[in-house]
């Protein structure tokens, strides 16, 4: 496994994957309104993760059909037991990898992902995937990182453990930012069959009160924790003091407010 693979294990952290939505919460509203869906449209959200943002949008709009899917177990089983717990009638959630999605040519007016593209085993098939279940004209948003240099925290991650622990440990820097760079998405879509579509970057903000707060989410959420787990024990402390050094100029009288970069993508087939 190479240290672009080395992503965490999305399966067993699916229960601390929440402490995060709020941070990303952004980025599913302008999914959201980029997909303009209608009532009566059928919409598929990929690679779901603990449910956003389909559980949002199927709160929203009641006559739309909402269905998540997601590779990892434990994130479904999370997911669903929130329209359990909701009474969604609206939404289901499956376990189904993007690249072999089990539904049927054009079965979708809608598909979304959020995060989700840059992070399959292969992202070209996934496009493809998603593609071949819209229906003719039909519309996908799409979230993913950009480079790595608009994305602080997991950079300051990525050189905090450098140097520190094997190489093919650090953090999943290169594979989550692999698709930002200017015509990587866009070849991608290409190849896809999409007629057409129009990429855009934008800006959100991670936000905490401190960086105590900020440090506290990383290490409730396992977010690190394989490359914890390659470290020395009387390192752990150096990491956060480091991380600590590279937020300094994020703080501000508002707290720490950390900018990041996506790219949003809106494509037609």
């Amino acid at each position: 496994m190479g240290a672009e693979d080395n992503q965490p294990d999305w399966d067993k952290m699916a229960e601390k994957f929440d402490y995060w939505l709020p941070q990303i919460a952004p980025v599913g509203e302008a999914l959201i309104q980029a997909l303009q869906a209608q009532p009566g449209d059928k919409v598929l959200d990929v690679a779901s993760g603990t449910g956003e943002p389909a559980l949002t949008l199927a709160r929203r709009c009641p006559q739309v059909d909402v269905v998540g899917v997601d590779a990892a177990e434990g994130m479904v089983r999370v997911a669903q037991g929130k329209v359990g717990r909701e009474g969604l009638g609206n939404l289901r959630f499956q376990v189904m990898p993007a690249e072999k999605l089990d539904f049927g040519d054009a079965s979708f007016d809608r598909v979304l992902c959020r995060f989700g593209v840059m992070l399959f085993e292969d992202p070209q098939q996934g496009l493809c995937e998603m593609r071949r279940v819209l229906r003719p004209s039909g519309r996908a948003a799409l979230a993913v990182w950009s480079t790595a240099e608009t994305m602080p925290t997991l950079l300051w991650a990525y050189e905090a453990f450098k140097g520190r622990i094997p190489e093919d440990a650090y953090p999943p820097l290169l594979k989550v930012t692999s698709l930002g760079s200017v015509g990587v998405l866009d070849a991608l879509l290409d190849r896809a069959g999409f007629s057409r579509y129009d990429i855009e970057s934008r800006r959100f903000d991670y936000r905490f009160d401190s960086f105590e707060s900020y440090w506290d989410t990383v290490e409730a959420s396992d977010i690190l924790k394989m490359q914890y787990e390659a470290l020395p024990a009387e390192q752990r402390k150096d990491i956060r003091d480091e991380v600590a050094r590279f937020a300094r100029d994020f703080v501000t009288d508002d707290g720490l407010v950390i900018p990041h970069e996506y790219l949003l993508a809106v494509a037609v087939a």
